[in-house]
This record gives structure tokens, sequence and C-alpha cells, in this order.
């Protein structure tokens, strides 16, 4: 009989049921039966991100119009910060790709994460493309179209032309058929890809920017609203990189 020991560490070593578990389910040792059940939460959890990879591989695949066909998801990163660009990446996947099995909206998924998403998205991708809207351009053409023409911009910076577009909650003037899609970067594996791309790109870009200004610690709140931008905002006044159209930075340049 093995010990308690050995079970545990076996336990917590093995990726999958093994035969010689049979006999755990038998075995009334408090230890081994509290190594078993923490065994089957994480295999439990482990098919529960398998599933909705799944899911989410699936849901892409239901708008192509023949099975060679390509999907690209898009979607942006910044549209409420007060300063910075906004960033859009469009992605395009092959089907069913197991190496970015738990990806994820990029809003769940910790820095560490999303940042090893980024090397494997870019790896496995068959084309990504990422646009940056300055803030000057948001403030000529208003939040929403700079959006969504950075959106176009990133479709049209693709090595390949795609036969569907799923964006997320947004319509292109762009002819390619498409889908606004709510919510995609939690239901398109392509949205969540680009989605994570996008963020990232802009979370490296705002702590560039905090190099050049550190008294407004972009660092830290990526240009949004806190309290410590908004104290740097009084004491410093804004800069280039600040939306000018945006509250309260439009109210200060009028004083």
């Amino acid at each position: 009989m093995r010990t308690i020991k050995e079970i545990t560490a076996a336990l917590k070593q093995a990726e999958q049921l093994q035969p010689w578990m049979k006999e755990l389910q038998q075995d009334e040792r408090a230890s081994v039966q509290k190594a078993w059940l923490q065994f089957e939460k994480r295999m439990a959890k482990k098919q529960a991100v398998l599933d909705a990879h799944h899911e989410k591989c699936a849901f892409d695949a239901s708008f192509l119009p023949y099975p060679e066909a390509c999907v690209v998801g898009i979607d942006e990163a910044g549209r409420g910060p007060l300063a910075g660009p906004v960033v859009t990446a469009a992605v395009v996947l092959p089907n069913h790709c197991e190496a970015l099995v738990g990806i994820n909206d990029s809003k769940q998924l910790s820095k560490e994460m999303r940042e090893n998403y980024v090397a494997r998205i870019k790896e496995h991708a068959i084309s990504y493309s990422i646009h940056f809207q300055s803030a000057e351009m948001i403030d000529t053409l208003n939040i929403y179209e700079a959006t969504k023409q950075s959106m176009v911009e990133s479709v049209q910076g693709l090595a390949v032309t795609p036969d569907v577009v799923l964006a997320d909650a947004m319509t292109l003037p762009i002819d390619i058929p498409q889908h606004a899609v709510i919510k995609g970067d939690a239901k398109s594996l392509a949205i969540a890809a680009a989605s994570i791309l996008a963020k990232t790109a802009r979370d490296q870009y705002m702590e560039q920017l905090h190099v050049q200004f550190p008294q407004y610690g972009f660092n830290q709140h990526a240009g949004y609203g806190t309290k410590q931008h908004l104290a740097a905002l009084e004491q410093f006044g804004p800069t280039e990189h600040h939306r000018k159209s945006f509250e309260p930075i439009k109210s200060m340049i009028k004083r």
C-alpha cells in the first residue's frame, strides 16, 4: 500500500485520471480522501476551462460560411480613459486552437497571464494587427468614431482577408460580412484574443508614457480618471496625450 505522502505527491502531479486511482475511493484514510477531493476539484476546474474553450471555438465556427473560411475577432482597449490612445486589435486564429485554452476576457486575467497569452496568440495566430488611435484623433472624431475607424484600420492591417468579422459590440463600415457581438470577449475566442492584444499593447504604451510624464502616474491608472490622476491634472495641467474633449479636461482648458 502506498503511503499518504506518496499518494498526495502523485495526485498533485497527475493531469488526468489513471487506473491506479480507482483504489483511492475505498481508501479510508482521511488524508488520502482529502487529497483525492482536491484532485477531483482540480480536474473539474480544468475540464470547465476546456469546455469554455470549446464553446468559444464553436461560437466562432458557427459564423463561417464554409469550413476553410477564416473569422477575425476585433476588440478595443481604452475608450474610457482621460489620456492615451484607444487601441484596437484584430486576430485571425486557426480553428480549434488548443494552444490558447484558458483565454478569456482580458479584464478577467492577471497582467502576467495576459502577457503569457500575448506570446501564444502571436505565435499561433494566422494573422493579427494592432492599431493605435491617438488622443488627437479621438478629440477630432469623438471616441466612438475614432474607435470604429481604428477597428477598420486593424482589419486592413491583417496579412489575410477574413471571410467574416466579429467585432465586440460594434458595426464597422466595411464590405466584409460582419456581426456585432455583445460581450464578445466572453463568447468568442478570436475576440478574446484581440482583447488581450489590445489591452496589453495599451498598458505597455501607458507605461512608456509614464517614463516621460512620471508626475501623472500613468503606470498605475493607465490614464483613467482616478483621484491621483485628477489631482495631477489640477496641479500640472493636461499634456498633449490628454483627451481635450473629455471632462474635466475640457473645462480645465476653458478656465
